[in-house]
Formats: structure tokens, sequence, C-alpha cells
């Protein structure tokens, strides 16, 4: 059973806390890096309780190579008379809007979605989101793993077909909703996390990748070795000259770690960081010099080691102003 109604929450009880509305949402992608497009979208939204209000999925040419095909199943022939990204925004939006955007993995969907609306020079209308993988340690589910399928098969949601999106967000719909009720029956608090609309956004060029083989519906045997592109930065030249001091000025060698939503696209902070003389870290260790999150509280584990190793927290605006005057590196 996907839900039991003698045990879902009264009218009476159900908490005037949770949101009024989600959308459960699931986009295939060419790729995961920060150049990679959307090829598939789809949307359930869902009433305040989980009940199913309509559902919404279209494609998405992604003006590039599809990427992996082995996976989407979306090939260059079938992707090449849909529509662009901007022409889908509005209808999009209006599935999303005033709604808690639901995601398994949410941070990756909702990044896909946020980079497609700066691309478009429009932003997404979410304020917050909600991963199912979250709420699931949140209600202490006994999964093997957190994959979908695995919530699925939990709650009895039979999957047709695995990474389409309109199938993939019809079955975490019918997960979400038992797992909203048990929350709402448990009292749990959901793991709702802040979404920040990206508001700068520089596209880089996407690598030069040709048609994927196996024509229409075709499958590739495997995936190509440049299909998921990776960014490296030049050493930093400077030494760490140590931690940052609240109060005082950031210092060209120290290292600047970031998590979490950034407004300003993370690219262009890092590369800014770079600019000013810092060096970016990928982790977080005691030599971090500063962290930089807008959500301070979340459980990331790069907050979780701050806090265990001392490191100072600023937030993207108080870090935007200590990049304008950064201390020179000490000579000799």
């Amino acid at each position: 059973m996907l839900e039991d109604r003698q045990t879902a929450p009264s009218a009476t009880a159900w908490p005037a806390a949770y949101p009024q509305g989600y959308a459960v949402v699931d986009v295939e992608t060419t790729g995961l890096a920060r150049d990679d497009r959307i090829v598939s979208a789809a949307v359930y939204r869902l009433d305040a309780r989980g009940e199913v209000e309509d559902h919404w999925y279209t494609l998405v040419n992604p003006e590039r190579d599809p990427g992996p095909v082995w996976i989407h199943g979306l090939t260059s022939d079938v992707l090449e008379g849909a529509p662009l990204f901007p022409e889908i925004a509005e209808e999009f939006a209006t599935r999303l809007e005033g709604r808690v955007l639901v995601a398994h993995n949410a941070v990756f969907d909702w990044s896909m979605i946020a980079r497609e609306y700066a691309r478009a020079q429009r932003e997404a209308p979410v304020r917050q989101r909600l991963c199912t993988i979250a709420l699931s340690k949140e209600l202490g589910l006994p999964l093997a793993n957190h994959k979908l399928e695995s919530l699925a098969a939990h709650f009895g949601v039979v999957q047709q077909r695995a990474h389409h999106a309109l199938d993939d967000a019809r079955v975490l719909a019918e997960a979400f909703r038992p797992s909203l009720r048990a929350a709402a029956r448990d009292g749990v608090r959901l793991p709702l996390l802040e979404c920040r609309p990206l508001t700068e956004w520089t596209d880089r060029a996407a690598p030069l990748i040709g048609r994927q083989s196996g024509g229409s519906g075709g499958y590739s045997s495997g995936p190509p070795a440049s299909w998921r592109p990776s960014r490296k930065r030049p050493a930093c030249p400077y030494p760490n000259p140590g931690r940052y001091e609240p109060g005082k000025q950031l210092k060209q060698g120290m290292r600047i770690a970031f998590s979490g939503d950034t407004s300003v696209e993370r690219d262009l902070l890092e590369d800014r960081a770079v600019e000013a003389g810092l060096h970016v870290a990928t982790s977080l260790s005691r030599l971090t010099s500063l962290l930089v999150t807008n959500d301070p509280e979340s459980g990331t584990s790069k907050v979780v080691k701050a806090r265990q190793f001392g490191t100072p927290v600023v937030d993207e605006a108080a870090f935007g102003q200590l990049l304008g005057n950064v201390e020179p590196a000490t000579e000799g």
C-alpha cells in the first residue's frame, strides 16, 4: 500500500507549519557539470497533503550534444525539434511558483534549473526545496541505500522507465506522499532548505562533442571520456597565512571553501576569489581559512567540519565585501 489512511493525520492534526503545496521535479541532463544542459523536465504538482493535482513533461533542446544517451535515451535526432529552454521557461515557472521544489538529490535538480533560468536572463520562482534523501533520513526509513529505486520499493511504487523524467517524477511523487504523511504523523520537521536563484551567469564554451552514436533511439556502448568536463585552476602562488580573523581583512593565500547555494554563480565567485589571490579549496580541512555559506545551520559535510575545526564562517554578502579589500601577501 502506498499509504495507510487509518494512520494518516487528521485534518485538525496536520502541522500548520508545513508548506501549502509541492512541485515534485525531475530533470534529465547532458551531464553533471555547470555547463551541462537540461534535455527533459517533468513536474508533478501536489497539494499540502501530497495529493497529485496535475503533471507536466517536456523535452528541451540543449543546443549541444545530448551527453549520456545510455542513461536518458534522448539522442540528438529526438531533441532536434524540441523547444529551447527559454520557450518553456514560462510554463515551467507556473508549475513551480509558490511551491516547495521536491526532488531526489534536490541540490542537483535545483542547480540545473537555476542555471537554465539564469542563461535565459530570468529567475526561477522557487524559494525552498526539499530533498527526499534528507527526508528519508529524518524518518529513519530502513533503506539499503538512498537510490530512488530503493525508496520506491520501500513504499511499493513500481518504476516503469528509470531515468525518464516523467516516470521518475511520478515515482517520487508516489513515494513522497506517504513520507510526508509519516512526517506529519510523527511531528518530524521537514528538511527545507532555501533556494537562491542565480543573479549572475557567465557561459563558458561547452565541450565540442560529435553527435551521439546510435542515431534515433540508439544507445552508445559507454560514456565518452569528455562528457563530464572538469575545471582546473593554477595553484595559488601565495603561502597560506592561516585562518581569517573576524573583523579583519582577508589576506592573499588564504584557503576559502564554499558550501550551498549562492546568488552569484559559484564559478564566478570562485574566479573572483582566485583573482584576488585566494586559494579556492574543494574540501574543508584544519588548514581552511574561511568557509562561505548562506546556510550555516545546514548539515553539509563542510559546515559540520567547520564547526568541528572552529573554522570561521561568513555568508556570501559578507564575503563579497571582504573581496573588495584583500591584504597583499607578505613578501619574503
